[in-house]
């Protein structure tokens, strides 16, 4: 994801100064960013989208915990235990699955 960010970037600073009224265009793709991201709606849906990635990769983390843990050393096992369980694990979800 975050070279596919850095393509789109470098793509967009390619495009401005390639062309020929470059710094205007330029200051108007810079206001429409700063609307955009003052805009509550975007930054309600951004929040929202923070979250639930969070949510689900406390999910991930411990169903990779619980893989991983059966396939490794004990000790490596062990720590990756201890940050599940500093994460927050031990609890059902909403899947009905058990974090431990």
């Amino acid at each position: 994801m975050r070279y596919k960010v850095t393509f789109v970037v470098g793509l967009a600073l390619g495009y401005v100064l390639g062309t020929r009224a470059g710094r205007e265009r330029y200051e108007q793709m810079k206001k429409s960013a700063r609307e955009i991201a003052q805009n509550p709606a975007v930054r309600n849906a951004a929040e929202t989208a923070g979250h639930t990635g969070r949510e689900y990769a406390g999910k991930a983390f411990a169903v990779v915990g619980d893989k991983v843990g059966n396939a490794v050393p004990a000790s490596l096992a062990g720590r990756v235990r201890g940050l599940r369980d500093r994460a927050g694990g031990g609890s059902e979800d909403e899947w009905g699955t058990s974090n431990t």
